[in-house]
């Protein structure tokens, strides 16, 4: 693994803005950053993130069945208690799913080791599937990198591949929503939406608070049409708290992703991949913070159930030093997870997103920051193999 600087295309903002990408900057600084680029080899895609990737996925199934039947496991996870049964049947019903990113520490040696799961909203899809890949390949283009250069990237056609294959299992009429007025998520569901229509799958787009609320409790658009399928960058838990959140179960709308990714994406799942897989190479030891073990080694992250970006995160560093970053998940319980710190390189600390479409490992992104914490504004930089 290497960090080589690059020239970035000359014109690599109006490419961005020809296909749709217009968060490559933010604050005035980029957040697509080309200057440089993370170089693999072919082993280290497919021994260090790509298999480990597939059976984290397939551990983190595997609680479910215990999860969703546990009322002092689904309170652990401080799910409120109107969802249980929402969720397990969700579950049960083995309702269709897109896609989850996990993020992973890795440094070209060790094994990589799994920080969280973002299962329920991940963002960053367009940059890793799409136009990662557009820059590769301009840059084969232009001489800039070897013609044998490849990149750990099927996302896109997994992702059409997973569209077509829940289209039948999909309520009519199915749409997509975001916030209004966040420019990464209006382009997240435009790519993925273009995604779908790929897949022949037809849809709609709403924003989310334009989302209202029939006489029978079901869910409308503008025109009072029924919702039958929404896929959602909002995340579950925040629906949950929302005025309309107590009508979810029962207003028979299909929601991607399904009501049981809120058990997956909350970082409570992280002290029970540990409880029963202790010991395993890619997992970190963590902890609910009323049962932090003892032997924790010196060095832990505190991290709320359902931060996000990197909000409220507190490090304590092995020297003694502390760490932490503001946020509004000052209320959310939380959990402690051992300190196991990104690798340092010319331009920051990397950090690998692993994406799964569907149950399957389908590419990467990589998230750079001058930090520590990666969060929102963290530039993303592409990769390839050599």
């Amino acid at each position: 693994m290497k960090r080589i600087a690059i020239a970035p295309r000359p014109d690599w903002q109006a490419t961005a803005e020809r296909y749709g990408f217009l968060f490559h900057t933010i604050d005035g600084a980029p957040y697509w950053d080309e200057s440089a680029y993370y170089a693999f080899t072919l082993e280290q895609i497919e021994r260090d993130i790509e298999a480990p990737t597939g059976e984290i996925h397939q551990l983190a199934l595997s609680l479910m069945d215990d999860i969703v039947r546990s009322e002092a496991l689904m309170r652990r996870l401080a799910i409120p208690v109107h969802y249980w049964d929402w969720i397990a049947d969700s579950w049960r019903q083995r309702q269709p799913h897109l896609y989850g990113r996990m993020d992973l520490a890795y440094d070209g040696a060790g094994p990589a080791k799994l920080y969280e799961l973002n299962y329920d909203t991940p963002t960053s899809i367009y940059e890793a599937a799409f136009f990662q890949w557009i820059w590769l390949e301009e840059q084969q283009h232009r001489g800039a990198l070897p013609r044998t250069a490849d990149q750990y990237n099927q996302i896109q056609e997994l992702l059409i591949l997973a569209f077509a294959a829940m289209a039948k299992a999909l309520r009519k009429p199915f749409y997509f929503t975001a916030v209004r007025h966040s420019a990464e998520d209006q382009g997240t569901i435009a790519y993925l939406r273009d995604c779908a229509m790929q897949a022949g799958v037809s849809s709609e787009v709403i924003a989310l608070e334009d989302i209202g609320l029939s006489s029978k409790g079901q869910f409308t658009d503008l025109r009072h049409k029924l919702l039958g399928s929404l896929f959602k960058l909002y995340p579950l838990e925040m629906m949950f708290t929302n005025e309309y959140g107590p009508y979810l179960p029962h207003a028979q709308l299909q929601l991607i992703e399904p009501p049981w990714k809120a058990v997956l994406s909350n970082k409570g799942i992280l002290p029970l991949l540990w409880e029963r897989y202790p010991g395993h190479p890619n997992l970190l030891p963590a902890f609910y913070e009323d049962r932090v073990d003892t032997t924790l080694s010196p060095g832990w992250i505190r991290k709320p159930l359902f931060s996000r970006e990197g909000a409220n995160v507190h490090m304590a560093l092995p020297d003694g030093e502390h760490i932490r970053s503001p946020g509004r998940y000052t209320q959310c319980p939380v959990i402690r997870q051992a300190f196991y710190p990104l690798p340092r390189f010319d331009g920051g600390y990397p950090l690998i997103g692993s994406w799964v479409v569907g149950d399957a490992p389908a590419g990467m992104g990589i998230r750079e920051d001058a930090t520590l914490i990666t969060r929102d504004t963290s530039r993303f930089v592409p990769h390839v193999i050599l």
